[in-house]
């Protein structure tokens, strides 16, 4: 490498830099370099045209803004050698990540671009003084196809679905993403997208009784989670039940009378049962979660035995009687049973309602109901959602709900979580049929409100049939102007609540100032033209400001305002 000084003119921002946003954002750097100069010289090296900038993209935006303002110095670089490919990477990213940061995307496929050259991942990390998970999440990301990153880059997928496919072969990423441009199609979001891409039904590596080498599929990272999957369900299963007829052996084999496999999904009802050891009769019960975890309660008895022992009329260690029915004959006669008892139920409105409440909070083997997931994209946005009104008041409810239930929601939800997590269906039943209709009334409909799909038509036709007036619980906070970009957009609100004038005399300003203006409207530092505005996304039914579509809320809504037309 070697030091000279060139020309402005003699320079141009690589191809190759990482940053490919916000490098024009100089405002910060103008001051100092105005006052007392370039202290870092740029990082270049030679082509055809002059000299490409390597490392300074920023620095050589600002003083480019400063030559149009009088007269320019040469400017000290470093000249590189030629070709040196990976090293270039490697300055523009080193450079970068202590600076102004990048946009995601240019960050993962920098990564990419050095795992390329045969750098390793451990060698990046090292490199850059990050972590090799760090490293690793970048380059799964980095895999991702292009019309999904490119969509990323434009807003118009979520954070935790972008990492969720991750997980995702190429093929189901072609597959998703045909599904997310087809009006027809739903494509999943999020922890759905999951559920999707392993045929409705996770397996944590983790949760297996075999050896992993054992399994003659892949086992998927997550690398934002903690957790492993396996591909195939039908192949862990196959290898789960071998196990788990293993293990019952062995506790046979360890000189226990009897064990129990209850069916998959079935509860442990450990209020029903009282200890007992081995040697006082006590049996096994192995219980099996829907993501194949097992749990084994070791040296039980019912609780009819244990009473039927204190009162005589059976003796510590005498072993259980040859059942009375064949499991063909009990499953015959609990079919006509579960028949009549269906149609009798039909007539009872107010055991309905208590089946499904204890059946939305505690799952069944049947089918289960998870909560929406809460969460929102960056601090700010968080912060936003956690002040807002309809928040708070929900999360007051939440926990009403669980005091009138008298039962303590471990991952903070009345519905969803882990099998392991919920309470079991007999409780929350047993606990509602003591409550009167109110009161299950009041729990039946904060769970279906907990349960109802963000960004869905429901959420939108209940807007529109409950005319949900959004003023009453938001209004425009930092997180919406900081994530609104859309200069077009912005400047029809700003025609909207500043009027035209104020809208065509600033149609080439940045959103940013046009942004301002609607601020000052609001705060009364400039008149407006409406009270109490609120943007039109706001609106049940939504409405935007282009003509361009792309937005979910308002093609749901349209379908909603159709699908209600009759009512």
């Amino acid at each position: 490498m070697e030091l000279i000084h060139l020309n402005l003119d003699q320079l141009h921002p690589a191809k190759l830099n990482a940053r490919k946003k916000g490098g024009k954002e100089v405002g910060d750097l103008l001051p100092s370099i105005k006052s007392i100069g370039l202290l870092q010289p740029l990082l270049v090296r030679p082509n055809a045209d002059g000299y490409e900038i390597v490392a300074g993209q920023r620095r050589y935006h600002a003083l480019a803004r400063l030559a149009q303002e009088g007269g320019a110095e040469p400017v000290p670089c470093i000249v590189m050698a030629d070709n040196d490919d990976a090293r270039a990477i490697e300055a523009s990213l080193a450079e970068n990540t202590a600076r102004l940061p990048m946009e995601e995307i240019d960050q993962f496929k920098a990564f990419a671009a050095l795992a390329s050259n045969n750098v390793s991942v451990s060698d990046i990390a090292a490199r850059f003084g990050v972590t090799e998970r760090l490293v690793q999440q970048r380059l799964a990301i980095a895999n991702i196809i292009d019309p999904i990153l490119n969509a990323y880059r434009r807003e118009e997928v979520r954070a935790d679905t972008l990492r969720a496919l991750t997980l995702a072969t190429k093929r189901q990423q072609r597959e998703w993403w045909k599904m997310l441009n087809d009006e027809e199609q739903y494509a999943p979001q999020g922890h759905q997208l999951k559920q999707w891409l392993f045929g409705g039904q996770q397996i944590p590596v983790a949760n297996a009784l075999f050896e992993e080498e054992l399994y003659e599929g892949a086992a998927i990272a997550d690398l934002f989670g903690e957790d492993r999957y396996f591909d195939n369900t039908e192949t862990f299963w196959r290898l789960q039940n071998e196990a788990i007829a293993k293990l019952k052996e062995d506790y046979l084999a360890d000189g226990w009378k009897e064990v129990e496999i209850l069916d998959i999904g079935q509860h442990f009802a450990n209020w029903d049962h009282r200890k007992a050891s081995k040697e006082d009769g006590g049996r096994v019960y192995i219980r099996i979660a829907h993501d194949g975890e097992v749990s084994v309660h070791e040296g039980y008895i019912t609780d009819r035995e244990a009473k039927r022992r204190e009162t005589g009329d059976k003796q510590p260690g005498d072993t259980a009687a040859k059942p009375e029915l064949t499991q063909p004959m009990q499953r015959y006669l609990d079919a006509h049973r579960h028949a009549a008892v269906r149609l009798e139920l039909l007539s009872s409105p107010g055991l309905v309602l208590r089946i499904a409440t204890a059946q939305i909070i505690a799952g069944s083997r049947l089918w289960t109901v998870e909560a929406e997931d809460e969460r929102t994209d960056g601090e700010s946005a968080a912060a936003s959602l956690a002040a807002n009104p309809a928040s708070q008041k929900f999360e007051e409810e939440r926990q009403a709900i669980a005091e009138l239930l008298g039962i303590d929601f471990k991952d903070g939800s009345i519905c969803g979580g882990p099998a392991y997590q919920r309470p079991a269906v007999e409780t929350v039943f047993a606990r509602l049929v003591e409550l009167d209709d109110e009161a299950v009334n009041r729990i039946f409909a904060f769970v279906v409100a907990e349960t109802l799909p963000r960004t869905s038509f429901l959420t939108e036709a209940l807007g529109q049939l409950l005319t949900t007036d959004m003023g009453k619980y938001w209004s425009p906070d930092d997180a919406f102007f900081e994530l609104w970009r859309d200069k077009e957009a912005i400047n029809a609100a700003v025609k909207q609540i500043a009027g035209k004038a104020a809208a065509d005399a600033n149609v080439a300003a940045t959103a940013k100032v046009q942004k301002q203006i609607v601020r000052d409207c609001l705060d009364g530092k400039r008149k407006a033209k409406v009270e109490n505005w609120l943007p039109d996304y706001m609106a049940f039914p939504m409405t935007g400001y282009t003509k361009r579509g792309g937005i979910d809320a308002i093609e749901l809504g349209k379908a909603a305002k159709a699908a209600l037309r009759s009512v």
